[in-house]
């Protein structure tokens, strides 16, 4: 470090602020070294090349790592390795901001996502996921020619045909909602004056056909067993998969978990749901358990509220995918199928019915806002359903 310091280049003025900012980070003393050295590197060679500070960009990044390779060096961080100097630059003003040029199909898109936010409420992952398929939808009808305006239920057809040439059924269900999703709004904003959401076809495959594979008791216990809790990474995935195989969290209701919809005095956990729905459940003694053996560990970033944060630096909040990476390794460590941590929702719906629960107790656990949803969880044993006393939801007569 003592290097970086007398011979930073044009950075020396921004080396002790950027090394706070690593630590603040949750970065390790060596890691910030390391990280001090390559903030060095670049600053000598914007001094060799003769550029300004404000001038450093990822194109400049790209360059300084090729001037780097034809020296001769060999031991080279990556350009994902060199994004954080660049980002802390930016955030104190030393390099403007980047710019990407807005096309009017960033702009659609744009407004979009804050129609999904602000009129839908749905998620941000869910956003997110809807907004991936209508750029590409869009883009492609734009390669072919053809604008927003000048859409047609032949453009529509065409790209779910091949969607469902290279997905599962399930995945191309989905594509079905988003697609249906932006041309109802395109129809709202009056950018097509037609409803072609009703030209789009559904899918085949329908609920409650088929079994979905069975979880027991003794399988999820299996999991929770395989959890390596000497490790800071074994004690949260333990609690993770504690929430979700005890109360039925869904891996984004996971990660959206903060500290103060934990309320210890009570005995009870706020759980934020689908479409900004938010509700209490008990807080058994087992899952207190876990997620104050997590608490007690857990490192983040000031300010930081979530109860789920990365163990390597920088400490911020989860994503919802790693609830679900959690959840397969624990299959893989113990010995079974992989599944998704939603496969627990079956298990806890199957463990429930088996000791006696009725399928709205069910529901009201598993935050279901229709009967019917709670079903398709609960049919995972046939033969313990026979002998459930109370009746199956059925159609309600037109």
């Amino acid at each position: 470090m003592s290097g970086t310091r007398r011979r930073p280049g044009l950075l020396g003025p921004y080396v002790e602020g950027y090394s706070s900012w690593l630590v603040r980070r949750g970065h390790t003393a060596l890691t910030a070294r390391n990280m001090l050295k390559e903030f060095g590197q670049v600053g000598r060679w914007l001094a060799v090349e003769g550029l300004e500070v404000r001038q450093l960009s990822e194109e400049r990044l790209v360059a300084f790592l090729a001037a780097r390779r034809r020296a001769g060096y060999r031991r080279l961080p990556g350009l994902r390795g060199l994004k954080p100097p660049l980002a802390y630059l930016r955030e104190v003003g030393a390099v403007d901001p980047a710019t990407v040029p807005i096309t009017a199909l960033d702009e659609l898109l744009g407004e979009y996502q804050e129609w999904l936010v602000v009129d839908r409420g749905l998620a941000p992952a869910t956003v997110q996921r809807y907004a991936k398929t209508a750029r590409r939808f869009l883009e492609q009808c734009s390669a072919a020619g053809v604008e927003p305006s000048g859409l047609t239920g032949s453009e529509v057809n065409a790209f779910l045909i091949a969607e469902c040439g290279r997905v599962s059924a399930g995945s191309a269900k989905g594509r079905v909602a988003e697609l249906r999703s932006l041309l109802r709004y395109l129809f709202v904003r009056q950018v097509i004056a037609f409803r072609l959401g009703t030209a789009v076809p559904p899918v085949g495959g329908w609920r409650l056909a088929t079994v979905p594979p069975r979880m027991t008791a003794a399988d999820v216990q299996a999991l929770l067993d395989h959890c390596d809790l000497s490790a800071d990474v074994g004690v949260r995935d333990f609690a993770m998969l504690t929430l979700a195989a005890r109360l039925g969290l869904r891996s984004i209701e996971v990660a959206r978990l903060e500290l103060g919809d934990l309320d210890w005095r009570v005995g009870e956990i706020v759980v934020r749901g689908k479409g900004r729905r938010e509700g209490r459940l008990p807080l058994p003694a087992d899952v207190g358990e876990a997620l104050i053996g997590y608490l007690r560990r857990r490192r983040a970033a000031a300010g930081c509220r979530h109860v789920f944060v990365t163990i390597k630096a920088p400490h911020g909040p989860i994503r919802a995918e790693l609830v679900n990476d959690v959840t397969k390794q624990a299959c893989r460590r113990a010995g079974l199928r992989r599944v998704g941590p939603h496969r627990l929702r079956h298990a806890l719906a199957a463990e429930l019915l088996r000791r006696g629960a009725g399928l709205t107790a069910i529901g009201q656990v598993l935050r279901h806002q229709d009967l019917a949803t709670t079903a398709l969880y609960a049919k995972v044993d046939l033969n313990t359903l026979r002998g459930v006393a109370q009746p199956w939801p059925t159609a309600v007569a037109r």
